[in-house]
């Protein structure tokens, strides 16, 4: 439990930074990583989760991050839409 709620704080800050800053840089840095196959953990394990898991039956999740709340949901085309 402990493990999926961590996955889900990165997924959730990896969100907040490409689609709510306007930060080409840093999509460019996460593009790199994905495009190299490089670890994204220091570990060295990369982290995924499905986001069927994450989002539940009803396509959406509530998530709490520094005091906000943000809602990330699945639109009807199937793409992810995460607003504050």
């Amino acid at each position: 439990m402990q493990k999926l709620i961590l996955m889900i704080i990165i997924l959730v800050i990896m969100f907040i930074i490409i689609f709510i800053t306007d930060a080409p840089a840093m999509h460019n840095t996460m593009a790199a990583i994905i495009k190299n196959n490089a670890p994204l953990s220091p570990s060295g394990t990369k982290r995924q989760i499905d986001s069927k898991v994450l989002l539940g039956e009803e396509g959406w999740v509530l998530i709490e991050h520094k005091g906000e709340h943000y809602l990330l949901r699945q639109t009807q085309s199937g793409k992810l839409i995460l607003t504050k």
